[in-house]
């Protein structure tokens, strides 16, 4: 049930006709792990917990540095050298104190993850180097969790919803990872942001973005983002559907 603390500070979602009091309280019951507590994840997670999102895991083993202020807005001077899931608690338990975060201080991997997403419903990545992104797409695909991945470029971003294991409309397979980028780059071939730079309003436009397809996907509203990718241009300020489908094995 919710609070009348809660009603009111979820007044809004409750006004809308497609959320409403159920809906808001899908929202209360969902439990989400976020991989990823840098640029896309930190716009995810302020407003997952805003939201009321009621369990919010997240992953990432690396601590809050000065150059990722520019963009991390959930980390704050105070917090460079700590841990990022330690700063990330702190600041959505400001945001919102009805909300329980479960910091993971790790690095995702094959074995750890397995076990890590049965306790979630479901998943978002939003890291920074393909190889996690080929391992959460692979582990969400066994485990049968939701999944909606996010990715930025100097200027441009990309997001997508998968359900690999489910079927469409016409009793086909939903596509996966592989059948997006079937190729994984060479290291190196990509440059990270500290190599190449990136517009840090831009991570605030796909993560918000992300945060929306979860919210969607919880409360069973309109229509969610399995086999279409959204391309987002900030130079042109442009975006792009394009579609695509499960490879033949």
């Amino acid at each position: 049930m919710l609070s009348k603390d809660e009603l009111e500070r979820y007044a809004r979602h409750i006004l809308l006709r497609d959320v409403g009091g159920p809906g808001q309280q899908k929202l209360k019951a969902a439990k989400v792990l976020v991989v990823g507590a840098g640029g896309l994840g930190s716009p995810l997670l302020a407003y997952l917990a805003a939201a009321g999102v009621g369990t919010l895991g997240i992953v990432d083993d690396d601590t809050v540095a000065l150059s990722n202020l520019q963009r991390q807005i959930i980390h704050d001077s105070e917090a460079v050298g700590t841990l990022k899931v330690e700063s990330a608690e702190t600041s959505l338990a400001r945001i919102n104190p009805h909300v329980m975060v479960q910091p993971h201080a790790m690095r995702l991997d094959e074995a750890n993850g397995k076990a890590l997403l049965q306790s979630y419903d479901l998943v978002v990545d939003g890291t920074d180097n393909f190889d996690t992104r080929y391992l959460v797409a692979e582990l969400c695909e066994e485990a049968c969790k939701p999944l909606i991945t996010g990715a930025v470029g100097m200027f441009d971003g990309s997001i997508t919803t998968l359900k690999p294991y489910e079927t469409d409309a016409q009793g086909r397979l939903n596509p996966r990872y592989q059948d997006l980028f079937p190729n994984r780059p060479a290291p190196g071939s990509i440059p990270a942001c500290a190599e190449a730079g990136i517009l840090g309003a831009l991570t605030g436009v796909i993560g918000s973005m992300m945060a929306l397809e979860i919210i969607k996907e919880i409360v069973g509203l309109g229509e969610g983002l399995v086999g279409r990718l959204i391309l987002y241009d900030a130079r042109a300020s442009r975006f792009e559907t394009i579609r695509y489908r499960r490879r033949k094995e």
